[in-house]
Formats: structure tokens, C-alpha cells, sequence
């Protein structure tokens, strides 16, 4: 699993609104920001001003839980597209998977290939993709660019810090690490 923060906006902006509100200096809003963060029930309002665009790689059941967070947006390599493009290698999955499986895959793979060539809406070039697509181990790697506020970043953290998936744990840790500003964050 990788993760890779690409980009954060608006800090300053939520700043200053919040000094608008509170009739604060921006040096005492940022103070006040730190403060209401851990506030839920509207107090921490600051937080959805905040943005941060995520590169995640990762294996496509991580990806099933994180799609629990709906506040937030997801642009992904297709799959289809993604796996026409070569022939699978272990690379492409969170683990080892079992190598007579692998084979099967590519030769779904190439059957899908070649009918493709002939015709992408054929029933048979359908059926070979479906067929591909249904055998797809759940630990095939899927890049995304994943956006969301720091207020969606926080419930992540509150709730899957401590998560049996070591994924999560790797997650918020690697958050925790490279997040411009932790101390709005739990």
C-alpha cells in the first residue's frame, strides 16, 4: 500500500472565516481552530474548509471499506483498462497469491485480448471480460486519486487507527506523518 499526500488548500481560508465569525485576530482563530477541532455537532465546521488530494494505492477490498466515507471523492484507474493493458504479475497484487491462479488470470486475460481485437462488444469479448473480471482476486492493487476535507480525514482517524486491517493502521499512520497540520487533527 502506498500513500502519498498530493496536496492541501485552504488552511489560511477557514482561518480567516473562522476569525470572522469569532471577531478574531487570525493569529487567535488558528488558536481557536486547534481548540474546537475535537468538537463534533457543528464546532468543528472549520475543518470542512480544509482539503486534502490523496494518491492511495491499494488492494481493491481496502478500497470497499474506504468507500464507507462518503464525504469525500474518487477518481481510479479502471480496472478494465488497467489489467488489458499487460499481463498480471504478483507486483499487481497486496499479496502473493497462488501462482497456478496468476496463470489462469493472464489466460483469461489474453482469451479477453484477443477477442477484443476482433470486436469490444462482441458477446463473446464481453463474456471473456466478465469472466476476467469475476475471477480478480479482492488483493488486486488500484490507484486513486482520493479527495476529502480534513473533516473526513478526522472521522478516518477516530475510527480506523486502532482497525484489525493492518492497511488502516499504515494509513493513519502514514496520514499522521505527512499531514500539513496534525494538530487539527486527532
Amino acid at each position: 500500500m502506498k500513500v502519498i499526500i498530493m496536496k492541501e488548500a485552504g488552511y489560511d481560508e477557514a482561518i480567516r472565516g473562522l476569525s470572522l465569525s469569532k471577531g478574531a485576530s487570525i493569529e487567535n482563530a488558528a488558536k481557536a481552530a486547534v481548540r474546537l477541532s475535537s468538537m463534533d455537532g457543528g464546532h468543528n465546521k472549520v475543518l470542512e474548509s480544509i482539503y486534502v488530494w490523496l494518491d492511495v494505492h491499494a488492494s481493491r477490498y481496502w478500497w470497499q471499506e474506504a468507500d464507507t466515507y462518503r464525504l469525500s471523492t474518487k477518481q481510479s484507474g479502471s480496472t478494465m483498462h488497467t489489467i488489458q493493458k499487460r499481463f498480471l504479475t504478483q507486483e499487481d497484487f497486496d499479496r502473493r497469491i497462488w501462482p497456478p491462479t496468476l496463470t489462469r488470470l493472464n489466460y483469461l486475460l489474453q482469451t479477453y485480448q484477443e477477442l477484443s481485437k476482433i470486436s469490444l462488444t462482441s458477446d463473446e469479448s464481453i463474456e471473456a471480460l466478465v469472466n476476467l473480471k469475476n475471477e480478480l482476486p479482492e488483493g488486486f492493487l488500484q490507484e486513486r486519486v482520493w479527495v476529502m476535507n480534513y473533516k473526513c480525514l478526522r472521522n478516518i482517524l477516530l475510527q480506523r487507527t486502532t482497525h484489525r486491517l493492518p492497511h488502516w493502521k499504515y494509513f493513519c499512520e502514514t496520514i499522521r506523518k505527512t499531514i500539513q497540520h496534525p494538530e487539527l487533527l486527532p
